[in-house]
């Protein structure tokens, strides 16, 4: 009886506390943004007031549309972002359906294999992985970035998808077997649906460093027709001069996507992550 009426009061403390970080958050989101539209002066002497009629300026705005192509820099950074995701939630969903649904030998040593991953960072293998771009032809192309990005990601997504489908009822899939399904229809129509909010837990979690990536584009593709939005940005960063207004009207631009792509995932992503976790 106590535990089913704390149960709401736990379920609305936990859905208040993730407002509150997410408020905390996206503060310096709100930095950037409103310091996009002031002048440079303004910027360094109020960082935290809103823009007025004396420090309004969209001079940062019409340098980054003048100066590069920024709707180039996007769109690549959309498509290796798309791209990459889809491949780490398709790959990543099958190996986990494969990890957790069938028993083999080598199993466990197969799950710890691909954990490996997770703790090993990729760009300890730079050099390697330039070499075999440049071997195969890839350097300077969005495909270089879509492969490293989608072995970089698959780690985790398997790690959580596994998890997640363990969780799925045998029965429920031994069932659909008996009615004749196959095990491409189990694992589409059946298992994919159950774990949605897991998927896009991973979909969030490889989002954000892809999209915020300066490495591997700076390395793989440092060419002008596949330059990133955050490689891009750079060109208003000098050594000894940096363009404030650019750089923080580009970030500002590049964070709506981001933004975009988190409030759509929203829900799915806030089950993901409280699944168990209120009983």
């Amino acid at each position: 009886m106590n535990k089913a009426r704390a149960n709401p009061y736990n379920t609305a403390a936990m859905h208040g506390a993730l407002i509150l970080y997410t408020l905390i958050a996206l503060f310096p989101v709100f930095v950037i943004i409103i310091n996009s539209f002031k002048d440079r002066r303004s910027i360094f002497r109020e960082p935290l007031a809103l823009p007025n009629s004396e420090s309004f300026s969209l001079i940062g705005y019409e340098t980054v549309f003048t100066q590069g192509d920024f709707f180039l820099y996007f769109q690549n950074s959309m498509i290796v972002t798309v791209a990459s995701l889809f491949f780490v939630l398709l790959f990543g969903a099958m190996a986990a359906f494969a990890l957790a649904e069938y028993r083999f030998k080598g199993n466990l040593l197969m799950g710890l294999y691909l954990a490996l991953g997770i703790m090993i960072p990729i760009r300890i293998g730079t050099v390697a992985i330039l070499d075999m771009m440049v071997a195969t032809g890839l350097v300077n192309t969005l495909w270089a970035l879509i492969l490293v990005y989608t072995a970089q990601g698959l780690p985790l997504a398997i790690f959580i998808l596994s998890e997640f489908m363990r969780q799925v009822s045998d029965d429920l899939k031994n069932a659909a077997r008996i009615d004749g399904l196959s095990e491409y229809a189990i694992f589409l129509k059946l298992v994919l649906p159950l774990v949605r909010p897991a998927m896009a837990t991973v979909a969030v979690f490889n989002m954000i460093p892809i999209w915020n990536d300066l490495w591997f584009p700076l390395i793989l593709a440092p060419a002008e027709e596949t330059k990133t939005l955050t490689l891009g940005s750079q060109v208003f960063i000098g050594q000894f001069v940096t363009d404030w207004n650019a750089v923080l009207s580009a970030l500002s631009m590049a964070i709506l996507p981001v933004l975009t792509l988190y409030v759509i995932f929203s829900r799915q992503l806030i089950r993901g992550i409280t699944s168990g976790a209120v009983k």
